[in-house]
């Protein structure tokens, strides 16, 4: 059995920058394993498989793939939702919405040192995960997303910026994000950015990974 690459790294450098979460149904026209191998080549080591429209099996065999590849280039791989899928492909971890299986049982299944994200749209929801025990969450949508059509109300930026004081843990920020708006959302207390169409959808998605990583270069060094 495969460790998780997260036993040989620091959470603390991996749960920051640029999320990319592969998602077939926004860039049907190209395989996932290549979208993840151009965005690894630019830096990008963490990366999320979502796939709400596949079988089981169809979700295992893309999933085998992605971890495949992720490995090879030296990336994480965290699955959406599916616990079982996560450790039969021997994923790096597993994000959890807020109906799915409650994080306690999940860290039972995953393993001390397998991640486990936690989505969160609220105040309250940021305040409760603080005692369930995520290695990081995910908060949005900070801006309207046409990826999912019945997603949570939007919290924008300053709602971002009034959770970051009530928890300590990795915020990645989701939902709309731009490259335009990726210094904003980093500047009131994002750890990282968890992107899908900015990137998927790109013509070149190297290029637009690239272009993300300026920005939050530039950030960086601004905040300095």
């Amino acid at each position: 059995m495969q460790e998780p690459a997260t036993i040989h790294c620091d959470r603390q450098t991996l749960l920051k920058g640029l999320y990319l979460i592969l998602d077939p149904s926004v860039r049907p026209d190209r395989p996932l394993t290549e979208l993840l191998c151009e965005a690894a080549a630019q830096g990008v080591r963490l990366f999320q498989y979502r796939d709400k429209g596949a079988t089981m099996q169809e979700a295992y065999r893309k999933a085998t793939a992605l971890r495949q590849a992720a490995t090879q280039c030296g990336a994480l791989l965290i699955v959406n939702d599916r616990c079982d899928l996560a450790l039969a492909v021997e994923a790096d971890g597993v994000h959890l919405g807020q109906d799915d299986l409650p994080i306690a049982y999940a860290r039972r299944l995953m393993g001390p040192e397998r991640l486990i994200g936690l989505s969160t749209h609220s105040i309250q929801q940021v305040r409760d995960a603080a005692g369930t025990g995520p290695d990081y969450i995910g908060f949005g949508p900070i801006f309207g997303t046409a990826t999912k059509l019945d997603h949570d109300p939007v919290v924008g930026i300053e709602g971002l910026r009034s959770v970051r004081s009530l928890t300590e843990l990795p915020i990645f920020a989701i939902g709309g994000i731009t490259v335009a708006s990726a210094p904003n959302i980093v500047a009131a207390g994002a750890d990282g950015l968890a992107v899908i169409s900015a990137v998927l959808k790109a013509p070149d998605v190297g290029a637009a990974v690239q272009a993300f990583q300026r920005a939050l270069a530039t950030q960086k060094r601004q905040s300095q």
